[in-house]
């Protein structure tokens, strides 16, 4: 019997597709290397897998922070795609993790619940964690590409070749990385609430990701990819591989993190190897949307709880 209340969770996974997901062919875009119409192609097929393949690990995650029934789970992703897709309107790459945590603590103090105050640190350490990772891998990978490019003596036309496919490749990686790990995101407190199995949850989650990758996601892809740094090809390839090494690494250990605040943490990391002008309007904006989406999504989540429940 199909249950209503997931429909709240399917908006969630679109409104992650649309800010999220496209930032792992962001910068390729941008630079011209990959169209976007390739681009969104792959990245909603190998999210889908993704998020079959290794989505189960983070479902356990977000779903032992605070019980919820049917009808707060229903609410707390309704606020929480609610949230983002307002980010994403305002061309704002955001946190649907913070998002989702953020509607999640709304239900906790709307029902005067207890938050897991571990597992919530733990997250919280994690969302330090990406941005940073990904400034200092792409850093350090940006030096060894530019070595390695050097040493081959490679004519225009066999660089431009070489380059555009480790985009492709770099994006694919990341698109996979994504949806194995912010698939639990989506639908892992369906999973929690008894409302959805491991696979049903993996394959909703990752198919509503890859509609919302596939439909709304041009403005964010251009505002991470171009807005903020502007990259060269190798600064592209580096960028991408490197928060999707962040993201699937946070993957394997089961913490839902955003490929949002990887992807900045990257394309900073190369910036400051190519002693390129940052755009600090634009970067102060981003982490002032970063702060609020939890607030946003969590003050939502209480008026939609008081209002009809």
């Amino acid at each position: 019997m199909f249950n209503w209340q997931i429909l709240s969770g399917v908006f969630l996974g679109w409104s992650l597709g649309s800010n999220d997901s496209a930032n792992v062919f962001g910068t390729a875009v941008a630079t011209k290397m990959v169209r976007f119409s390739t681009a969104v192609i792959l990245c909603a097929v190998f999210i889908v897998l993704g998020a079959w393949m290794e989505g189960e690990a983070g479902f356990h995650r977000l779903s032992s922070l605070v019980e919820q029934n049917a009808n707060e789970v229903f609410i707390c992703s309704l606020a929480s795609g609610l949230t983002v897709t307002f980010m994403t309107i305002l061309t704002l790459p955001v946190s649907t993790s913070q998002a989702i945590v953020g509607g999640i603590f709304g239900v906790a103090l709307a029902s005067g619940q207890a938050v897991d105050l571990v597992s919530f640190g733990k997250l919280i350490i994690c969302w330090i964690g990406t941005p940073i990772g990904g400034f200092f891998i792409a850093m350090i990978l940006y030096w060894l590409a530019r070595l390695i490019l050097q040493s081959q003596n490679l004519n225009f036309f066999e660089l431009d070749w070489l380059l555009r496919w480790g985009l492709i490749l770099s994006g694919i990686y990341g698109s996979y990385a994504l949806g194995a790990n912010n698939v639990a995101n989506v639908t892992g407190i369906y999973v929690g609430a008894g409302m959805l199995s491991v696979e049903q949850a993996s394959l909703i989650g990752g198919l509503s990701i890859a509609a919302g990758v596939m439909t709304f996601s041009r403005n964010v892809m251009m505002t991470v990819g171009k807005g903020l740094i502007p990259l060269n090809g190798v600064g592209a390839f580096v960028a991408v591989f490197s928060h999707a090494v962040v993201v699937h690494l946070y993957a394997q250990i089961g913490v839902p993190v955003s490929t949002s605040q990887a992807i900045v943490g990257a394309v900073m990391g190369v910036g400051v190897v190519l002693q390129r002008k940052m755009d600090f309007q634009k970067l102060l904006r981003i982490l002032q949307a970063w702060i609020m989406t939890p607030v946003v999504s969590a003050t939502v989540t209480i008026v939609f709880i008081k209002m009809f429940l």
